[in-house]
């Protein structure tokens, strides 16, 4: 299946917004001669540069690792993040464990950094819809839950991620088509290989895509995959040119906000999927 594009016209620098307020604490704390590593990360919503700097900190602080200044350095996506690392604009980038390993399976410039005070972070990946979709909401809820107690979501977790060749790119998903059915459209960044992937040839592929496959099948609905820019998904859902979007819940501490990556607006399904945070370099 092909997908349609939307060509974003939103600039998605608009959507990050202002989070709830740092309190600084941390800065007061810092040795300005410590170390400084630029660290490429994926913008996020609610929550600028500098409160997540702050965050960082603290974070190491607490797990008593050797505090290194870190000083983030927000990309509206993945591509252009590894294009930042690989013209000395930062020093590391974020990213997920198993899109780490996709992306090392495919560019030997790449190698894991051994950063002991990030490891069990995680975020927890779900649905985002509008807040007043409760039954679209519902029947993605029901989905997950249903291919979580027969084993479904396991199996397409390992065929997709945990034991498929690293060095092979996933086959393009057929997702079936019922003849008079409702629509859902759903937004792929193609942003998260081998999670969210979208092939040369302009199709859907990946484990996200899998997943809806397969949920088009337990509810009858068909599903159409739009592509859209990873920056403007907020937009996209809130202006209705889609109805749902992947979305990646960042683990709430006692140093971020609730809402650091939540829209206003917006509900989340039951989490699908989850995986650790990671660091990537180049190697030296």
């Amino acid at each position: 299946m092909r997908m349609k594009k939307i060509f974003a016209a939103i600039c998605a620098a608009s959507f990050l917004l202002t989070g709830c307020g740092s309190d600084g604490g941390g800065a007061e704390k810092k040795d300005s001669q410590a170390t400084i590593i630029k660290l490429g990360m994926i913008s996020h919503l609610n929550a600028s540069e500098k409160q997540m700097e702050e965050y960082l900190f603290k974070v190491q602080e607490k797990s008593r690792a050797k505090v290194v200044n870190h000083v983030p350095v927000f990309f509206d996506n993945l591509a252009l993040m590894q294009s930042g690392l690989q013209a000395g604009k930062v020093d590391v980038m974020s990213t997920y464990d198993c899109v780490g390993d996709y992306l090392m399976a495919n560019n030997d410039e790449f190698e894991k950094v051994n950063d002991d005070w990030i490891k069990g972070l995680a975020d927890n990946f779900c649905f985002a819809v509008r807040d007043e979709d409760t039954a679209l909401k519902a029947a993605l809820d029901k989905a997950i839950d249903e291919m979580k107690s027969d084993g479904t979501l396991d199996k397409l977790i390992n065929e997709y991620i945990n034991v498929r060749d690293k060095e092979k790119t996933p086959p393009k998903v057929e997702i079936p088509h019922f003849e008079g059915a409702d629509t859902i459209k759903v937004g792929v960044t193609g942003d998260l290989p081998p999670l969210d992937l979208i092939l040369p040839d302009n199709s859907p592929a990946g484990f996200n895509t899998a997943l809806l496959a397969e949920i088009a099948k337990r509810s009858g609905k068909n599903i159409e995959p739009v592509q859209i820019d990873s920056g403007a998904r907020a937009a996209a859902l809130a202006e209705g040119h889609i109805d749902v979007v992947f979305w990646a819940i960042v683990p709430v501490g006692e140093f971020l906000p609730a809402d650091i990556d939540q829209p206003a607006g917006v509900e989340l399904s039951t989490p699908y999927f989850h995986d650790e945070i990671i660091h990537l370099k180049l190697k030296s």
